[in-house]
C-alpha cells in the first residue's frame, strides 16, 4: 500500500473534506477502507512538516515554541488514527485488516521520527533541565516532564546505533502486535458449535435464544450456534448438562491462537518477548519489566509480585476449598470423574442454587440492557451532575447508539456512543476508546482541519508538489475546550428481533466498569492533550473504572432499574439479598484465573534474555511453580491474551486491575464512611481529583489527595472474601 494514493481529489474522500457533522463527528456511514491509506498519508505528511518545523525553531526552545507547539501539532494524524483503529476493532473486515497491516508500522516509524528526533529531543532537554526558571504553572510542568520522560524512555539520549536497532524493534513489534490480534479473531470468527436438537439439555431460554441469533449471522439458519464470544461460551459452560460437548467448546476457547495453523501465534509471541527484552537492554534495563514499571505507579517488579505472591496464596487456599466442593457434588450426583476446567462453571451454578437457592436464570430477567444503560447514567447524574440525551447521527454500524453528555447547567461536555452488541467483524472482549479526546487548545474547528492542511494551507492532491512551505503557526486559534467523543464497545449476546437484551450480573458489571472510563475520558479537564483523560499510567487507569463498579450493586439503584423486562416489577427484596449474598462465592477461582494470567506475564517479560522460547513450555513451568490447580485454568492464555500481544498495552502490567483494585475498594470506603454511595462532597472531590484530572499529577499523589492516604490491601481482600475471616 502506498500511503498518499495517486492524486485523489480531496473532495471525493470523506476523511480529507471538513467534518461537519453535528458534534465534529467524523462522517462514519461513508467511510471505506480505500480511504485511509490517501488520509493516512496527507495526515503523516502534515505531522512530519509540523514536527519539521518544531525541531528547526530558530529562537531559543521555550514552552510555546516547542512544548505547547508540540501538544497543537499531528492533530490530521490523530483524528484519522482515532476513526481508523475505532473500525479496526469494532467494525472491521478483510479490506480494512489489510490497511491495518500497512499502517501499524509505519504510525511506529512516525512514532521513531518524532522521538529519536536528535534537534527535537534538544530543545525538550534544554527546557527541562531550566524548568525550575521558566515560570510555568503546574500543569505546564507536568507536560514537560511527561515529554522528557517519553523522549528517554524511547532512546532519544541513546547512541546512534542502539536508536536504529529500537526502531527496527517497534516496527516490527507494530506488525506483529497486528498479525496477533488478527489471528485471534480469526480463530474466533471460524469456530461456530452447531447445536443439534439433542444438545440442549440443560441450556435455559436465554441461552437458547442467544444461540439462535448467532445462528442466524452464522449461516445456520434454524439451528443453535455457540461461538467463541466470552458472551456465548460461557453461559454454555455454566449450563449445559452436555459434559463432551463443554469439553469441546472449552478446548476451542482456550486454543484460540494455538491451532498450529496459519493463525498461530505461539511464535509471534516468542519473537515480541525477545524483542521486548532486547528493548530494555538497549534501554539500560534488565528486563522488559524493569522498563515497563519503571513509569507505572507499582515502579518495580518487587512491588508487583508482593501484590500477586499476598493474593495468590489467599487465592490459591480458597480456591482448593471451592474444588473440593465441587467434586463433592460430582460424587454426590454419581459422577465417577475428576473435575476438570470445563465442569468448573457448570457444578459452581448448580452449587449457587443449592446453597443460595439462586441461579442465573431467576437473574437476567432483571437486568435489561436498555434499563441498565439508564442506571449507568442515573448514577453518573447523581455523582457528577450529568444527563444523557439520545442523538440520532450517522455511525459506522445500525447497532451503535449516540446520547449527547451535558453538565448540571445544561453545557455541552461530550458525545457518547455505545457499541454493545457482538458480531464477526468486532475483536472480542470490551473497551473503551474515543473519536476524540479533551484538551483546550485551538478552535474547534481548526483542531478539525481537513488532513493536509498545516498552516491552513489549501490541499494539494497526493504527490502534488507546492511552493508554499507547510510551517505551522497556530497564533489563529484561541484557547477553547475542545470536547470529547467517547466509544464503549462490549460484546455481549444479541437477542434476535423484538426481544430484549438481557445480561448476567457479570455483563451488567462490565457495562458499569466500561462506563467509568467513559466518564475518565468524559470528565477530563486539563488544557494539554498529552495529559487528557485516560492517558495515565496502566496501573491507574482501572481506577475509575472499577470503582465505578460498585454502584452497581448500591441497593437503590438495584431497586429502581433491575426491573423483569416483561412485567416492569422491580427486583424483590428476597432475591437482592441473595445476589448480594453472592458477593464472594467462587472468588477462589475466579482471582486464581487472574492472578495466574498475571503472574505468567509478569515472568515472561521479567527474562533477560527469551531467545528460542518454547511459549507452551514456559506458560507450562511457570504454571507449575505456582502450583496451578488443575482444575482452573488462566483467564488468558499467551497465545490469545490480547492485553499483552495485540498492541501491548498492558504487557508487563496486566496486574494492573489488582493493583488498581486495591485503590478502588478503599475509594468507596469514603463513601461507605460518609453512610451514603453518593454524598455530594465525597463525589465532587472524586471528580475533581480522579476523572476529571487526567494525568495533572503523579498517580500516588492524585490518590492522596482524593483519600489523604494511599491504600492498603485489606479492603480488596475484605471485598473479594479472601481476608482471613472470610468464610469458605
Amino acid at each position: 500500500m502506498k500511503l498518499g494514493g495517486s492524486a485523489e481529489k480531496a473532495g471525493s474522500n470523506p476523511l480529507l473534506r471538513e467534518w461537519t457533522g453535528s458534534f465534529g463527528l467524523p462522517p462514519l456511514a461513508e467511510l471505506k477502507p480505500e480511504h485511509f491509506p490517501p488520509a493516512f498519508g496527507h495526515a503523516l505528511a502534515a505531522h512530519r512538516a509540523e514536527i519539521a518545523a518544531i525541531a528547526g525553531e530558530p529562537a531559543a526552545p521555550g514552552f510555546d515554541n516547542t512544548a505547547a507547539t508540540m501538544e497543537r501539532s499531528g492533530a490530521a494524524l490523530t483524528r484519522v488514527s482515532n476513526v481508523f483503529f475505532v473500525l479496526a476493532g469494532a467494525h472491521t473486515n478483510a479490506a480494512l485488516e489489510a490497511v491495518e497491516r500497512d499502517v501499524a508500522p509505519m504510525l511506529a516509524r512516525h512514532n521513531d521520527e518524532i522521538y529519536l528526533n536528535a534537534a527535537l529531543f534538544r530543545r525538550f532537554d534544554d527546557l527541562y533541565r531550566r524548568r525550575a526558571s521558566l515560570k510555568l504553572t503546574a500543569e505546564q510542568c507536568r507536560v514537560l516532564e511527561r515529554y522528557h520522560t517519553q523522549f528517554v524512555r524511547a532512546g532519544a539520549a541513546a547512541g546512534p546505533a542502539a536508536q536504529r536497532r529500537l526502531a527496527e524493534i517497534n516496527e516490527r513489534l507494530a506488525s506483529l502486535g497486528t498479525a496477533f490480534g488478527q489471528n485471534v479473531l480469526a480463530d474466533e470468527k471460524g469456530y461456530a458449535l452447531v447445536l443439534e436438537q439433542g444438545d440442549l439439555a440443560g441450556l435455559p431460554d436465554f441461552v437458547l435464544a442467544a444461540a439462535r441469533a448467532a445462528a442466524e449471522e452464522r449461516s445456520f439458519p434454524g439451528k443453535h450456534v455457540i461461538t467463541l464470544s466470552r458472551s456465548s461460551i460461557e453461559p454454555f459452560l455454566q449450563f449445559s448438562a452436555r459434559r463432551d460437548l463443554r469439553e469441546k467448546a472449552h478446548h476451542a476457547w482456550t486454543m484460540r491462537g494455538e491451532s498450529g495453523g496459519a493463525t498461530d501465534n505461539r511464535k509471534i509471541v516468542a519473537e515480541m518477548a525477545a524483542l521486548r527484552a532486547e528493548r530494555a537492554k538497549l534501554l539500560g534495563y534488565a528486563s522488559f519489566a524493569d522498563y515497563r514499571l519503571d513509569d507505572e505507579m507499582a515502579k518495580t517488579p518487587g512491588a508487583v509480585r508482593e501484590l500477586l505472591d499476598n493474593v495468590w496464596s489467599r487465592a490459591h487456599a480458597r480456591a482448593e476449598r471451592e474444588r473440593d466442593e465441587l467434586q463433592s457434588m460430582i460424587r454426590t450426583e454419581g459422577g465417577n470423574f475428576a473435575l476438570a476446567p470445563w465442569d468448573w462453571r457448570y457444578y459452581a451454578e448448580k452449587l449457587r442454587k443449592q446453597r443460595f437457592d439462586l441461579d442465573e436464570t431467576e437473574i437476567k430477567p432483571y437486568f435489561q440492557l436498555d434499563r441498565m444503560i439508564e442506571a449507568v447514567f442515573e448514577t453518573a447524574r447523581r455523582l457528577f451532575g450529568l444527563t444523557f440525551g439520545p442523538v440520532k447521527v450517522p455511525l459506522y454500524h445500525p447497532d451503535v447508539r449516540a446520547w449527547e453528555v451535558k453538565d448540571e447547567r445544561g453545557q455541552h461536555v461530550g458525545l457518547f456512543l455505545g457499541d454493545y452488541f457482538a458480531r464477526e467483524s468486532k475483536h472480542s472482549g470490551a473497551w473503551m476508546t474515543s473519536l476524540r479526546d479533551q484538551q483546550k487548545l485551538g478552535r474547534n474547528q481548526a483542531e478539525w482541519v481537513p488532513v493536509g492542511r498545516p498552516n491552513c494551507a489549501p490541499i494539494q492532491e497526493a504527490g502534488a508538489q507546492s511552493d508554499a512551505k507547510p510551517v505551522p503557526t497556530f497564533a489563529d486559534r484561541a484557547p477553547v475546550d475542545i470536547r470529547p467523543i467517547i466509544v464503549n464497545v462490549m460484546n455481549f449476546s444479541k437477542p434476535q428481533p423484538g426481544q430484549a437484551a438481557l445480561l448476567s450480573f457479570d455483563d451488567a458489571r462490565t457495562l458499569f466498569h466500561e462506563f467509568g472510563h467513559a466518564l475518565h475520558g468524559l470528565l477530563s479537564n486539563v488544557t494539554y492533550p498529552l495529559l487528557a483523560g485516560t492517558a495515565v499510567s496502566s496501573d491507574f487507569v482501572e481506577l475509575p473504572s472499577q470503582l465505578y463498579e460498585h454502584w452497581l450493586e448500591v441497593p437503590e439503584i438495584l431497586k429502581t432499574y433491575a426491573r423483569h423486562y416483561r412485567t416492569g416489577q422491580p427486583m424483590p427484596q428476597a432475591l437482592l439479598d441473595k445476589i448480594l449474598a453472592t458477593r464472594t462465592f467462587n472468588q477462589g477461582c475466579a482471582m486464581v484465573e487472574y492472578t495466574s494470567s498475571a503472574v505468567v506475564d509478569l515472568d515472561l517479560h521479567s527474562l533477560t534474555d527469551a531467545a528460542g522460547l518454547d511459549v507452551t513450555t514456559f506458560e507450562r513451568e511457570s504454571l507449575s511453580r505456582l502450583n496451578m490447580p488443575e482444575e482452573i485454568i488462566m483467564r488468558h492464555r499467551l497465545s490469545h491474551f490480547q492485553h499483552l500481544f495485540s498492541g501491548g498495552g498492558y504487557a508487563a502490567a496486566y496486574y494492573s486491575y489488582l493493583w488498581s483494585e486495591v485503590l478502588d475498594a478503599d475509594a468507596f470506603l469514603a463513601f461507605e464512611e460518609k453512610g451514603d454511595a453518593f454524598d455530594p462532597e465525597t463525589a465532587r472531590r472524586l471528580r475533581d481529583t480522579i476523572y476529571s484530572a487526567g494525568n495533572l499529577r503523579d498517580p500516588a499523589e492524585a490518590y492522596k489527595a482524593f483519600r489523604g492516604r494511599l491504600p492498603t490491601v485489606d479492603a480488596l481482600l475484605k471485598k473479594r472474601g479472601l481476608d482471613d475471616s472470610a468464610a469458605a
